[in-house]
């Protein structure tokens, strides 16, 4: 028996169809690379410039393919530099799986100061991920891969992270053995309860289905049981996409709201329901009705009137089924719907700068092209007002909302997805975290198109300042390079845009290069504020 820990694990990761690996290199992890370089052209190794690119690749190529995608990094700093990035993969669900070194097996936990060494590093990985573990001998590390990738998909879905020492990767193994994949753990159908749910859906007038990221799945269930029941369906951050826009059932969050308001049965699909339910308000005038992957998240703002737990799209496909034996025909909504969006968007005429920007982008990215959003002014509007046609194809971070996610995550994702256009839309502040990686895109060769609307401020924080702390403006004031000159000096291709036609023309030309990154910047001034359209007041039980 000739295969080392590292072998075994390497070609775990093939026998499950993964073949890309985001990572930076580094001594504790020297076995397993060279155990990757012996895979030859199965598996790719893309390297960053920094530990926090290469997590945030791997999510961004997790969220833009729903397949598990790694990273490998070296522990102490190194893990520490990835935790943002999988904090964020944490909340949003995403299969993302960290190969973490650590120091020799036999000192860890000594305190004996190793390169790299940090106290329980098992115990700050645990509280990261939803699957932890540690190969402690070489015959386990095909197994554990094995069941990390399962876990990203079982129960609630999430990353999952493996630790393996620097003296363990180059361990010879007693059995070569690779592990077959493992089907994703998912809790029997209740039947009873999708009846429940089914005769409370049946007898509604005012339905309305709310989605978050774990819809994204089920789209074509979402669609049809709209159409049936006549419901609006409320997609904000990861929600988005999973009715299509073209769709006059599809509002985003201000309509949203509006609608609930007014609604007797709402069905939560794979969302926290934190807006609706705390924001918004609660009453005795409507049922709540989750399908949820966690057990422990239905009843954790308010106690639902029927609870569902599994696989969105496999309850949903029984629910879809049994509801027409409970349905009688209802009143059809369509221009009921066109109404009120005309309505909503002559409110939208406040940030009309924020949607001239969006309609360029709109009209210029194809229906199945993908744009990951930043915290930023334009990230915000996006959010609300940009139409989106397809599930995957809006990246948004969820409740993290962690500024500078964005650019390295969209290279993550057009990476994985080089047959669409992506784009980055950033702030200066935001893009400044991860800019470093346009090294990484011109080194693999990623045809990424990154915006930055560069107002020389973190905008939203000079804005709060200004409107609740009497203009008493600190640390919100920034020093910007020439963002056009800056690209250039790695050799990507970049322009200034000065308003939204030029921005169109900037991205035609973007679009057509496939060979590497470009970047485009948009000056701008203080943007008119959208928090109005997000941080609005309760409309139920005041």
């Amino acid at each position: 028996m000739s295969a080392t820990a590292a072998d075994l694990a390497v070609a775990s990761l093939l026998a499950h169809g993964i073949d890309t690996l985001y990572a930076l290199p580094g001594v504790h992890n020297d076995y397993f690379f060279d155990a990757v370089f012996r895979a030859g052209d199965k598996i790719r190794t893309v390297h960053s410039r920094h530990e926090q690119g290469a997590a945030y690749m791997a999510l961004g190529a997790a969220l833009a393919t729903n397949k598990p995608q790694p990273y490998a990094v070296v522990p102490g700093p190194g893990l520490l530099n990835t935790s943002a990035a999988l904090l964020t993969a944490y909340s949003m669900n995403a299969p993302v799986l960290a190969l973490i070194g650590q120091i020799p097996d036999g000192d860890i936990g000594k305190g004996l100061s190793h390169l790299h060494e940090i106290k329980d590093q098992a115990g700050i990985i645990a509280r990261l991920v939803d699957f932890s573990a540690r190969v402690k001998k070489p015959e386990e590390a095909s197994a554990l891969i094995a069941q990390a990738i399962q876990s990203l998909y079982s129960n609630r879905p999430g990353p999952a992270a493996l630790e393996c020492a620097i003296d363990m990767w180059g361990r010879k193994s007693t059995d070569d053995k690779i592990a077959a994949p493992l089907p994703a753990r998912q809790p029997a159908l209740d039947e009873d309860a999708i009846k429940q749910a089914g005769k409370r859906l049946a007898a509604s007038k005012r339905p309305l289905i709310v989605c978050g990221g774990g819809a994204q799945g089920a789209s074509a269930e979402i669609t049809k049981l709209s159409e049936m029941l006549q419901a609006p369906v409320l997609g904000y951050r990861r929600g988005r996409g999973v009715l299509s826009s073209k769709s006059p059932f599809s509002v985003t969050l201000p309509l949203g709201r509006e609608l609930w308001g007014e609604a007797d049965v709402a069905l939560g699909v794979g969302t926290h329901m934190l807006y609706p339910m705390m924001h918004w308000g609660m009453d005795d005038k409507i049922d709540v009705i989750r399908i949820d992957a966690d057990r422990d998240e239905p009843a954790r703002i308010h106690e639902p009137a029927v609870s569902l737990i599994g696989d969105a799209q496999i309850i949903l496909q029984r629910l879809v089924e049994i509801l027409p034996s409970h349905l009688s025909k209802r009143d059809a909504r369509a221009d009921e719907m066109r109404g009120r969006h005309a309505k909503m968007n002559q409110r939208f005429e406040k940030i009309t700068p924020q949607k001239a920007f969006l309609d360029a982008i709109r009209d210029e990215l194809p229906e199945d092209g993908i744009l990951v959003d930043e915290v930023t002014q334009m990230g915000f509007a996006a959010r609300l007002m940009l139409p989106v046609y397809k599930p995957r194809t809006f990246l948004s971070p969820g409740y993290q909302d962690n500024l500078g996610w964005g650019f390295a995550t969209a290279l993550g994702a057009q990476d994985a997805r080089r047959d669409v256009p992506v784009v980055s839309i950033n702030g200066d502040g935001g893009f400044l975290y991860t800019a470093n990686e346009l090294a990484t895109a011109m080194r693999h060769r990623i045809p990424l198109t990154a915006i930055v609307f560069s107002d020389g401020s973190f905008g939203n924080v000079r804005r709060i300042q200004e409107e609740q702390f009497g203009n008493r403006l600190i640390a919100s004031d920034l020093a910007n390079p020439d963002f056009v000159k800056f690209a250039e000096s790695f050799g990507a291709a970049a322009e200034r845009a000065r308003n939204a036609e030029e921005l169109r023309a900037a991205l035609r030309r973007a679009f057509k290069r496939r060979d590497g990154p470009t970047l485009i910047d948009v000056p701008v001034g203080p943007m008119p504020s959208p928090w109005e359209f997000i941080l609005m007041p309760r409309n139920r039980g005041v």
